[in-house]
């Protein structure tokens, strides 16, 4: 039975839309009339990989569906979000996300159908269950809804297609995956398929975290195959949203991340329109995501994450769905990707959006924003599976600009008049010399862990040594962070001896509990460099986002 949630504690009689199913019961509290009615799946709880970016997707579906005439029905179980407000849908279902409580609710209603393609990834792990059950699934199809999030169709398809991605192959038993892994060399990346964020997703350097990282992908995802794929060492990683009707593109936008791949895409730090990926790359990137929109036919919003190095570009995944940057490119484009893609879906007219990000004047930046202080014990370092808990996008006349202001939006201070360094690898130092340079050029006072310390008097920059936490010397990194002595931690992870990582660790972990900015990316950390020294102090300005057009 259907039963509206009194919320009036008995006192009065409850009108409302606030609803909920129940066999305690022998009849409805009220009659549906299912002629113009849409259900929509929302996001569920919030939690690592799966926020606001989703329920933002969810409450403009309600509103365009509205605006066409349709009566709206949010299935979604957490009172925390905007799409469970009263004034957004005409019913409100608070119950949990899965095939039973869908299949009844639509009996109830008889609606035309069921939007999936909205609510992130626990809507989408459905499509399949719902439509083998009879229920009308809106916008793409559920088999292709299948073939993209089931890693090893998908790989074959894109080998069909003679589109390029790392090499591949689906786990069989744990020598063959060794095997491959040998083959191709490590490191490879572990891919477990109908998952959100990233979960159970690893790279393995050896043979002995390949086993482990196989074993948790099976448990996490045991319906469905696990995939193991090359992982490519300095790829760029870039963004592709989109909309497509009938298998044909008709709005999209493409972001890069400034790190380099291997930080999850909810983790990254994202810029639209791309500042660093060359021209032919991204017409590289337009042809093939029009040919799988074309060979999937989708109908709807979707999400290609691509890896380039130099011009040649490569496939990681595909989402048939709406992906948390959604919003970001909507409102840094200020063309509602989410409004075409409901019309889309149900089959109204929809306007062709003439791709214009190149034209654009200003400058978006996406900054992601973490809870490692309230995460004890955490290592606050970035990987393949996602960590963070939010994120701030921000606007400027130019990509310092607004990199700066996501980053202070995130808690980074300025200004930053002194910095830890403890840069990594020889590679990693060499790369980020000239922009240690250029601190000390601007009067910066830089303090250096030994290795990092060595390098630096050896280029001729100045710089003051302290010595490891676990040591007994003094001066020591860790009471430098503790007397707010530091106001940037630089601390580039490395794969070295494990005293030196447990060292790193206590360092990354102290910034963080005493709140000193830490960056642990090597592509962030020049970012960084540069705009805080080619930005004069107090240049940033406070502009709302209808005065960027």
């Amino acid at each position: 039975m259907v039963h509206q949630i009194d919320t009036l504690a008995a006192e009065y009689p409850a009108q409302t839309n606030y609803l909920y199913l129940t066999y305690n019961g022998v009849e409805d509290d009220l009659q549906f009339h299912g002629e113009k009615a849409v259900i929509i799946l929302g996001s569920g709880a919030y939690r690592i990989g799966s926020s606001v970016e989703f329920d933002w997707c969810c409450v403009n579906t309600g509103k365009t569906l509205r605006e066409l005439g349709y009566e709206t029905t949010m299935v979604n179980y957490n009172p925390e979000t905007v799409s469970t407000d009263y004034d957004e849908f005409d019913n409100l279902f608070f119950d949990e996300i899965n095939l039973e409580t869908v299949l009844e609710i639509y009996h109830k209603l008889n609606p035309l159908g069921v939007i999936v393609s909205v609510g992130g990834q626990i809507p989408n792990n459905l499509a399949l269950k719902l439509h083998r059950e009879g229920v009308a699934i809106l916008g793409t199809s559920p088999q292709s809804i299948d073939t993209a999030e089931n890693r090893r169709k998908f790989s074959s398809l894109l080998d069909s297609l003679r589109i390029s991605q790392p090499e591949w192959r689906e786990l069989t038993s744990m020598e063959e995956a060794r095997e491959f892994a040998r083959k191709v060399g490590y490191p490879v990346l572990v891919r477990p398929s109908y998952v959100l964020s990233g979960a159970a997703m690893a790279v393995a350097a050896n043979d002995s975290e390949l086993s482990r990282f196989l074993e948790k992908a099976v448990r996490i995802s045991p319906e469905h195959p696990t995939v193991m794929s090359k992982y490519l060492v300095d790829a760029k990683e870039i963004e592709f949203d989109a909309v497509a009707r009938n298998g044909e593109i008709i709005a999209h936008a493409i972001s890069e991340h400034v790190e380099n791949a291997g930080v999850h895409s909810g983790d990254a730090t994202l810029v639209l329109p791309p500042q660093r990926t060359y021209l032919e790359t991204i017409r590289r990137i337009r042809e093939i995501s029009r040919k799988i929109a074309a060979a999937l036919e989708i109908n709807g919003p979707f999400n290609i994450q691509f890896i380039a190095r130099k011009n040649e570009v490569k496939v990681i995944e595909c989402n048939l769905r709406a992906s948390r940057s959604f919003p970001f490119v909507s409102k840094i484009l200020k063309k509602n990707f989410i409004d075409l893609a409901t019309r889309v879906i149900l089959q109204k007219p929809a306007e062709k959006i003439k791709n214009s990000f190149f034209e654009m004047n200003y400058v978006g930046v996406k900054a992601p924003q973490f809870s490692f202080t309230r995460l004890e014990g955490a290592d606050p370092t970035l990987g393949v599976e996602m960590a963070s808990t939010g994120e701030v996008a921000c606007l400027g006349d130019d990509f310092n600009e607004a990199f700066l202001k996501a980053l202070l939006s995130v808690g980074y201070r300025l200004p930053v008049n002194s910095v830890l360094l403890s840069t990594g690898s020889i590679e990693s130092k060499a790369v980020l010399l000239e922009g240690i340079r250029l601190l000390r050029v601007r009067g910066i006072r830089l303090y250096a862990t030994r290795g990092t310390a060595r390098f630096l008097k050896s280029n001729d920059i100045e710089v003051e040594t302290l010595n490891w936490p676990l040591g007994k010397k003094q001066p020591n990194c860790v009471d430098y962070i503790k007397q707010g002595k530091i106001d940037l931690v630089i601390n580039i992870p490395k794969n070295f001896q494990e005293q030196e990582l447990t060292n790193d660790y206590i360092i990354r972990r102290t910034a963080v509990d005493y709140a000193v900015p830490l960056i642990t990316n090597r592509q962030i950390a020049e970012r960084f460099v540069e705009a805080i020294c080619d930005s004069a102090p107090g240049a940033l300005q406070i502009k709302s986002w209808s005065e960027y057009a």
